[in-house]
């Protein structure tokens, strides 16, 4: 099992590179590749997964032997056969539906050896709902399909099991999962752990601030919530048992820390890849809008822990006596440093690419080589990191620098990531493949380097590296396992929307149940994520609630007259199946921090979910303040200006739901903090109680507007038309426009055709898959209005009030405190 893991591993490393185009051979195509990537998932899953409790652990039984010899074929069908398939598309041979029906048999049993049987039931009703839909209630009611039409389409197809959500994991997740399986086994995730504590460990609560940094530089390069609390919990959570936190506070800091990894850019979770295909927009620009939200959620993180440490005073971890004058020296150092060294490399490499042109890879090349054989030289001089002893006191903490020095070679590949993704735009697979390069090195040589540098035991340490190079690649195929399985069983409810024509129902029913309502219909999608992700992974269950309910919030809002970007409802339902993790009473992360805490995860679960309140809360202000998501922030100033007030305002909400600002908060404080967190995040709600936020202009305006809207910038206007089930429909959108150019072909970059006939403008064609077909414009649809943003009075009227009042709160707190504090002393004193 282990060579296969390694092979699967091999294989998704040689498909994400330009090696086969090189070489002009192995090279495949999308279908091919998926087909070959079910096919390890569904071999690996029987033989790493035991079918039942009492099923033996000493030795692979021959029943699953032959299961995973037939899934694997059923798995890799559609790469055996494609020639043939190809051939005679819809006309589907005897072996074709036994195969298909084998495989869907199979995989529905990989998922509950893998996964669980939730996401068997959910898929189970999908498959129910293709073949009873006559039977259905009329909202949801439909043909039904044959056996030979459901298996065609299902597995024979790319619409169903080998659709997009497995492309995903076929071309870019497998190979994060794995660099952040490769940067653990090198020794990163510890050194990060160390350099957490050495930064935070003398503040009061010191180790649960540990907790919440380490868990961001963790999500950093991780995409998995359960990993991030097992990886980062056992050295966290009884260190902060150790300084006073109760095990299921402790636990539920972890938690709580942990599922922001999947927020946290550059490496989020799995089902934020999936936004790429169905959102339309480069990775890199949904890095950008995720940016500041997970950013704030840590931070306020990082101040709910600092509020429970003072109510429950805590005390910090003994630090080495160092004068103050040198502790300053040394943190400007290290700032300064810091930023010297990011310069840099950035100025470097843009100076090496300018000069060199086409020859500049190969020397940058040769350049990070020559940086890392240094950065580990230097690091050789200096003792290994040990591994913290959770058990043993912290009689005195490491200095920041001591940790760094250790590991600076772990910086390569994670700027060798970020330089590809965010500066050069590369496609997150080939951004990924060239991060995997870089760590695989340092796997496989930092060992030998070291014992080179420190004249140690050369063939001792080739053999170790030897080790942990295999051991990190099939780790990594171990680790992809399950999220391999949960996009292909995510496929067949996609498949079942697309063959039955579900999505289009939904949107009637959630209306209906909503009533057109946009509050009542977050909160409804809200509760569905929960729901489903206490049974299914949370990539699964982005596929599922993004497939059936994205489209039907972009659709009734626009109805609504509130033009949402498709962007923030994706993050919106990203965010709440992140929540799932946490959410009693089946939060895996919060199950995973409980078994290392020993207490009770259900108690967990519920701290963790009260933690967890401030990254709730901000999936609602995407929708309604877009700007948090800088859609509509065009410059410097007014990104720092969003990012102050929104940062306020979440810490605010945080200490609303603490009960505790500067002291202890009486129930009104708490509730004039959470009045005026919502001013700050909306103070446009009470500006359009005076005046309204748009001004229409007529549909002959809307060209114009077009031209003179600035570079990226986005546009408001409102379409009328019958939509395919034969109603009037009216709605407002929000479309963003590319470089500037003529308006016509700045909207045919959205996939909008416009036709002109006077005053008159209708929609004469929508591209498929385009970002204007994504929100619901049809062709013909006429535009009938363009939304100009109206005079309004200055947002600083209702955000100054707010800080006012903020100001007031503050004041009446640390008056009271004062009045404590001396009958403290009074007491003491007598």
């Amino acid at each position: 099992m282990l060579w296969i893991a390694v092979a699967w591993s091999l294989f998704q490393l040689w498909y994400a590179s330009p090696l086969p185009f090189v070489f002009g051979f192995g090279i495949l195509n999308d279908t091919e590749a998926r087909a070959i990537h079910l096919g390890f998932a569904l071999f690996l899953t029987f033989l790493a997964y035991p079918a039942l409790r009492s099923s033996p652990r000493d030795r692979v039984p021959l029943l699953d032997w032959v299961l995973a010899v037939v899934g694997g074929f059923a798995g890799a069908y559609l790469f055996l056969f494609y020639v043939q398939l190809s051939g005679r598309p819809g006309q589907p041979t005897t072996l074709d539906l036994v195969t298909g029906t084998v495989g869907i048999l199979l995989l529905l049993e990989a998922t509950r050896r893998a996964l669980g049987l939730p996401m068997v039931v959910v898929a189970c009703v999908f498959i129910f709902y293709t073949f009873a839909g006559q039977y259905m209630p009329d909202v949801i009611q439909h043909r039904g399909a044959s056996l030979t039409k459901f298996l065609n389409h299902q597995w024979l197809t790319t619409e169903g099991v080998f659709g997009i959500a497995l492309g995903v994991s076929t071309s870019f997740v497998f190979l994060f999962v794995l660099f952040g399986t490769l940067l653990e086994k090198a020794g990163a995730g510890n050194w990060m752990m160390q350099i957490s504590i050495a930064l935070l460990g003398h503040l009061r609560g010191g180790p649960a601030k540990v907790a919440v940094v380490s868990s961001a530089l963790n999500g950093v390069v991780s995409g998995s919530s359960v990993s991030n609390v097992v990886s980062g919990g056992i050295f966290t959570i009884p260190l902060m048992k150790r300084t006073g936190l109760s095990g299921v506070k402790a636990g539920a800091i972890e938690a709580a820390a942990s599922i922001n990894g999947q927020i946290m850019p550059p490496v989020m979770g799995a089902a934020a890849f999936l936004m790429v295909e169905y959102v339309g927009i480069p990775y890199s620009e949904i890095v950008k809008h995720a940016l500041l939200p997970a950013v704030f959620s840590y931070i306020a993180l990082l101040y709910m822990v600092h509020l429970e440490a003072i109510k429950m005073d805590l005390k910090t971890i003994p630090q080495r006596p160092t004068p103050a004058r040198e502790r300053m020296l040394r943190m400007g150092l290290g700032l300064s440093g810091s930023i010297l060294a990011v310069c840099i490399v950035y100025y470097g490499i843009v100076a090496i690419q300018a000069v060199f042109g086409g020859a500049a890879p190969p020397l940058l090349a040769l350049a990070g080589v020559a940086l890392y054989v240094a950065s580990v030289w230097y690091s050789s001089r200096y003792p290994d990191l040990a591994l913290d002893d959770p058990n043993a006191p912290i009689l005195e903490l490491p200095r920041a620098w001591d940790v760094t020095r250790t590991g600076l070679d772990f910086l390569i590949p994670i700027a060798v990531l970020l330089w590809c993704l965010m500066v050069e735009q590369m496609s997150p697979g080939l951004s990924a493949f060239w991060a995997t390069v870089s760590i695989l090195g340092i796997v496989a040589t930092r060992k030998p380097l070291m014992a080179v540098f420190r004249k140690e035991n050369l063939a001792a340490s080739v053999r170790a590296a030897w080790d942990d190079l295999i051991d990190g690649l099939a780790l990594g195929a171990r680790n992809m396992i399950g999220i391999g399985i949960a996009t292909a069983t995510a496929g067949i409810v996609v498949g079942t929307i697309t063959l039955t024509g579900l999505g289009l129902m939904m949107t009637e029913l959630v209306e209906l149940i909503s009533g057109g309502n946009v509050i009542l219909m977050l909160i409804l999608i809200a509760a569905i994520s929960l729901v489903l992700g206490m049974g299914i992974p949370t990539t699964a269950n982005y596929i599922l609630v993004a497939t059936l309910m994205a489209p039907v919030v972009v659709d009734l809002g626009a109805q609504a007259g509130l033009p949402i970007p498709l962007i923030a409802v994706h993050l919106f339902v990203f965010y709440f199946g992140i929540m799932a993790d946490i959410t009693p009473p089946v939060g895996l992360a919060a199950f995973a921090a409980a078994a290392i805490s020993k207490e009770d995860p259900i108690a967990t679960g519920f701290q963790g979910a009260l933690y967890s309140l401030r990254t709730a809360i901000l999936p609602f202000v995407f929708i309604f303040n877009p700007a948090i998501l800088l859609i509509g922030v065009d410059t410097w100033p007014q990104t720092i200006w969003v990012a102050t007030v929104s940062l306020i305002a979440i810490l605010l909400f945080s200490a609303a739901t603490m009960n505790w600002f500067v002291t202890k908060s009486r129930l009104w404080e708490s509730a004039a903090l959470l009045l005026i967190c919502f001013t700050l995040f909306r103070p446009d709600w009470w500006l359009n109680q005076v005046s309204p936020p748009y001004e229409e202009l007529p549909a002959s305006e809307f060209l114009s507007a077009v031209a003179q809207t600035p570079a990226d910038g986005r546009i408001n206007f409102v379409v009328e038309g019958v939509d395919l089930m034969g109603e009037d429909v009216r709605k407002t959108v929000n479309v963003p426009l590319g470089d500037p150019g003529e308006p016509l072909e700045r909207l045919r970059g959205i996939g909008l055709t416009i036709t002109q006939a006077g005053d008159a403008l209708m929609i004469s064609n929508v591209d498929f898959g385009s970002y204007a077909k994504r929100i619901g414009l049809d062709v013909g649809y006429d535009v009938v209005a363009v939304l100009r943003k109206a005079d309004q009075p200055s947002s600083l009227i209702p955000i100054g009030l707010a800080l006012a009042a903020t100001a007031g709160v503050a004041g009446l707190q640390f008056a009271r405190a004062r009045k404590q504090a001396d009958r403290k002393e009074t007491g003491q004193a007598g």
